[in-house]
């Protein structure tokens, strides 16, 4: 059994080490990976994006995700500037991968009328990759509109003031479900249809406004987005019986990135508030090399915070530094659970072996763990990868807080999109051999949902 005779001895070693040592901050930038990795389908499609940005390099823009440089810095002077650049980001022919700059003329790129999403340098391309686009046509049309709508977030609008949930976390069954239990529902879409950055928004996108019923749609959809993850980790409380009426809880997000901080507020995750009215107190920590500077960036909680209340806080570094430098030496609070939104340890090896600490740690000191994926087979191969290390797997399935908000690969735009938490598995401590388990056996978590 190496993995797990590999497991304590790291697990000894952490005992060993100095409260004094500072954290390493190493292994391969999630983020970075994606980038560079876009010119795989469409070569030099990365460096089109920093130049449309008027940025020199992929440090200036980790820089301008991280909020240590203004888009002001990078020549943007306006809102429909803003739009255009982002909107030409998306400029090359889905068919051939051509760019505008390879092409006789530039602008001979036109858009797919039906979608608004993805461009074709001419008309014997656009006829070519129609057999394959027409399959993901109307999501991609959702998925432009959304993309425009989700800066509605950044100003604020998104999310509105939501309600104290009138059902228990297990009997919601979905968006639906969630919906119903707004107050004044009705009032709260109005006030962001027809406020002042949604006319901004269309008197500068470069686009047709889209009927009201589609655009309310779309306002839903991203307010699932945002709602997701609270959800899914009130979920997660739920589904390990952790009681945050008997006692405050504690949970720790693991390799959190730009994703989950970029802008973030400290209440992001008051809708925890909703779903546990009078709780003895949450607190959620931000952990990863990616978080991002901001009003989050503040230390955890040594002791509890107030009751009903939700403290955000981040710590940028590796779990196992974080766990050894703040947990062990009680500048941290142990977690009552952690949660990954989309960890990706399942797509290469080499963040596999950047994740492999982290997840060791969690198995040897049986943490309940709860992370999350884009689909149900991302599900399938990342518990086959836990089931290597030995690892206890006590639920998985669909997400019923799974966002509604369709996300498409960038430089592969005719892929089927995908959903942010749209599954999810849960785990603790060490299990039985792999062969004794059952994937397509497993479901609900510790309570079983009907």
């Amino acid at each position: 059994m190496a993995h797990r005779n590999k497991a304590g001895a790291s697990k000894a070693s952490r005992a060993k080490k100095t409260p004094k040592e500072t954290p390493v901050v190493t292994g391969p930038n999630m983020d970075s990976l994606g980038f560079l990795a876009m010119d795989s389908n469409v070569p030099g499609l990365s460096q089109v994006i920093l130049q449309k940005l008027n940025m020199k390099s992929y440090d200036d823009y980790r820089s301008a995700v991280e909020g240590r440089k203004l888009c002001t810095d990078f020549g943007i002077r306006s809102y429909f500037e803003m739009f255009q650049k982002m909107e030409d980001t998306f400029k090359f022919c889905v068919e051939c991968k051509k760019l505008p700059e390879s092409m006789p003329d530039p602008k001979s790129l036109r858009r797919c009328k039906r979608c608004q999403n993805v461009y074709y340098c001419g008309s014997e391309c656009q006829r070519a990759n129609w057999p394959t686009h027409k399959k993901v046509c109307k999501k991609l049309k959702l998925v432009a509109l959304d993309r425009l709508v989700e800066w509605l977030v950044f100003t604020g609008d998104i999310p509105f003031p939501t309600s104290p949930w009138t059902k228990r976390t297990l009997e919601v069954r979905g968006w639906e479900d969630y919906f119903s239990m707004q107050d004044s529902l009705e009032e709260k879409l109005s006030n962001i249809m027809t406020g002042r950055y949604m006319n901004i928004l269309w008197a500068n996108a470069g686009k047709p406004k889209p009927e009201e019923a589609e655009l309310l749609e779309s306002v839903k959809r991203v307010m699932t987005d945002f709602v997701s993850r609270p959800a899914t980790i009130g979920l997660g409380l739920c589904l390990f019986h952790l009681d945050p009426y008997a006692k405050p809880i504690t949970v720790h997000v693991v390799g959190a990135s730009h994703v989950e901080t970029l802008n973030a507020r400290v209440t992001d995750y008051d809708e925890l508030s909703r779903m546990f009215p009078k709780h003895q107190g949450i607190e959620v920590v931000m952990v990863g090399v990616d978080v991002v500077d901001g009003p989050i960036m503040r230390p955890p909680l040594v002791a509890f915070g107030p009751r009903e209340r939700v403290y955000l806080s981040s710590y940028k570094g590796l779990y196992h530094d974080f766990w050894e430098s703040q947990v062990e030496t009680q500048q941290a609070a142990r977690p009552d659970i952690v949660v990954g939104f989309h960890p990706g340890f399942h797509a290469c090896h080499d963040l596999m072996e950047s994740w492999l600490p982290t997840l060791l740690l969690l198995r040897d000191y049986e943490i309940p763990s709860l992370f999350t994926v884009y689909s149900e087979q991302e599900m399938k191969n990342s518990l086959k990868i836990l089931m290597e290390l030995e690892t206890q797997i006590t639920g998985c399935g669909a997400n019923p807080f799974a966002s509604l908000k369709p996300e498409q690969a960038y430089s592969n735009p005719n892929k089927p999109p995908v959903y942010c938490n749209s599954h999810y598995m849960m785990f603790r401590g060490l299990s039985a051999p792999p062969d004794e388990l059952d994937i397509g056996g497993l479901d609900g978590g510790e309570e079983e949902r009907d």
